[in-house]
């Protein structure tokens, strides 16, 4: 039997990258998988991906920046499963305008909040309520190494991921006597489609501009399936004692 096994997971931008790796993992332990992905074509793709390795999911067309999108989904997830256990916020991400305070244009302001702050807000407003009904759950958002360290560039992403992990503490406080575990994960470097398209794998590609890091910090490159591990433990009762916390998956490059 899989650690999720007759679960609901709700899985945010799971067209690709980590989410997706994480809908094929959580189908994988058990779970009936809803992936929700604004693009149809991703959607669709990761949707038969689960299902053509035995997996259950269903995708849902899903705007995280809209209330009535979010809402729709959370209830087309209900009506068709039943429950809702596990809620995983990983949609977001930077984009290459981010910058300074004092010189980002504030376009990318409300396109970072909407997406990664907004986004979470909203899947935690109209997710909460069917965990609460189905007698608790799991809740694991997404923020990022950059959240733990004043280095970053994009002021913009390092404010919204660093709102992330106070948002996950309230959660953890408010909710627990429903049953109710929150927990965020804060990624390094992972090696996704899209890093991928920038940089190169600096495993593999001596030249990419991210080798430097690779060399000072060991164990600071992953692939999407190891941020997913990690997710699949936080959203499993594995981890029933764990709440309120922040995991730090960056090879050591918030610690030294």
């Amino acid at each position: 039997m899989g650690q999720l096994q007759d679960k609901v997971a709700f899985i945010t931008g799971a067209g690709s990258g980590i989410a997706r790796a994480a809908a094929r993992l959580f189908a994988h332990e058990g779970a009936r998988v809803v992936i929700a992905e604004l693009k149809p074509e991703l959607g669709r793709a990761s949707e038969q991906d689960v299902r053509n390795a035995g997996g259950e999911a269903t995708f849902i067309e899903t705007d995280v920046t809209k209330e009535e999108s979010v809402r729709n989904a959370m209830q087309q997830t209900v009506a068709r499963y039943g429950a809702l256990n596990i809620l995983y916020n990983c949609a977001g991400g930077s984009i290459s305008q981010d910058a300074p305070v004092t010189d980002v244009d504030m376009a990318v302001w409300q396109h970072t909040m909407s997406l990664d702050v907004l986004g979470t807000f909203l899947c935690c407003r109209h997710g909460i309520p069917a965990l609460i009904k189905a007698g608790g759950g799991a809740i694991v958002n997404m923020s990022s190494a950059a959240a733990l360290q004043g280095v970053y560039k994009g002021h913009v992403y390092t404010a919204a991921k660093g709102a992330i992990l106070s948002f996950t503490r309230v959660l953890a406080g408010q909710y627990a006597h429903h049953g109710i575990r929150a927990n965020v994960i804060c990624p390094g470097l992972t090696v996704t489609e899209r890093v991928m398209r920038m940089f190169g794998d600096p495993r593999q590609t001596p030249d990419s501009p991210l080798r430097a890091m690779l060399e000072k910090y060991p164990f600071s490159v992953g692939d999407p399936e190891d941020i997913a591990n990690i997710a699949l433990f936080l959203a499993s009762d594995k981890a029933r004692m764990i709440t309120g916390a922040t995991i730090a998956a960056d090879g050591g490059s918030s610690a030294y």
